[in-house]
């Protein structure tokens, strides 16, 4: 069984896309679930209207905003699906992702997680992906604490990966993607499909990334931090992760004081010194 989970929050101009590039699969997906976290649009008048004529079972679960991470987890509850594929609102699919994605992970049973290529779109208009975004597959972990190398709408997880690594962490307004494969990394290998399946437009002021842009590495540097004290990670992760912080928090406190944020900026720089000394970077 296959649940498709989609997050919504004032997304009624873009979610027709998305949940018609669901219903559009070749092979259909046993549910969707949506969860309208708290819009103010018209996307629960929408869902109403949708829900009415999907060809496969619609949940709508309407709840007060709480940010995407909350929003996916209310869905994560919910799922009756051993397999679980996420789509952000904004995202669609192509017609053969499901079929292709299911026939991968049927096929190496060992793998709890697999992600897609993407093909990107900025304001409606095809973009080309530079080399350092091509998505790595098997273990990732070193590769994820620079940026986030998965897509949510890409991925499809088994049951099993939320109950061995918990659900997304409701604190972080943002990067709670980051958070999540950084956790799953450190222990498990990533299933890359290489086919381009999942399609993203990009350049909008209302996406978090936008509206969060100046803060972004402020979350992951608390997201390292809960990694580092949780005290998990082999020694060449460790040392890794601690080098990735150090350099967050020097890029993230000098920018800080260059707009005039002193104290947050000394915060940070000092983070940078209390986690990576240079004796544990030269050790």
């Amino acid at each position: 069984m296959l649940s498709v989970v989609i997050p919504a929050y004032n997304r009624a101009h873009l979610l027709p896309r998305a949940l018609l590039s669901v219903f559009s699969q070749n092979m259909p997906a046993s549910e969707v679930i949506v969860v309208d976290d708290g819009s103010e649009d018209s996307t629960a008048a929408l869902l109403k209207e949708i829900r009415a004529r999907a060809p496969v079972p619609l949940h709508v679960i309407h709840q007060k905003n709480r940010g995407a991470a909350a929003a996916r987890n209310t869905g994560l509850q919910l799922a009756r699906g051993d397999l679980i594929a996420f789509l952000d609102a904004d995202d669609w699919w192509l017609p053969n992702k499901l079929t292709l994605q299911v026939a991968a992970m049927q096929e190496r049973t060992s793998y709890l997680i697999s992600h897609t290529r993407e093909i990107w779109h900025r304001r409606g208009i095809r973009v080309n992906q530079k080399k350092k975004h091509d998505p790595p597959g098997g273990y990732i972990f070193m590769r994820s604490l620079r940026r986030c190398v998965v897509a949510m709408s890409t991925m499809m997880a088994r049951k099993e990966l939320f109950e061995r690594y918990g659900d997304f962490d409701t604190s972080l307004p943002c990067c709670e993607d980051y958070d999540f494969w950084l956790r799953v990394a450190q222990k498990e290998p990533f299933l890359l499909v290489p086919e381009a399946l999942t399609c993203r437009d990009g350049g909008r002021p209302d996406q978090l990334s936008a509206l969060h842009r100046m803060g972004m590495d402020a979350y992951r540097i608390r997201s390292l931090i809960s990694l580092l004290d949780a005290g998990q990670l082999s020694r060449r992760q460790n040392m890794a992760a601690h080098s990735e912080l150090a350099y967050k928090c020097t890029i993230y406190g000098r920018g800080c004081i260059k707009h005039g944020r002193n104290d947050e900026g000394k915060y940070y720089l000092n983070l940078a010194a209390q986690y990576c000394p240079a004796a544990f970077l030269h050790e």
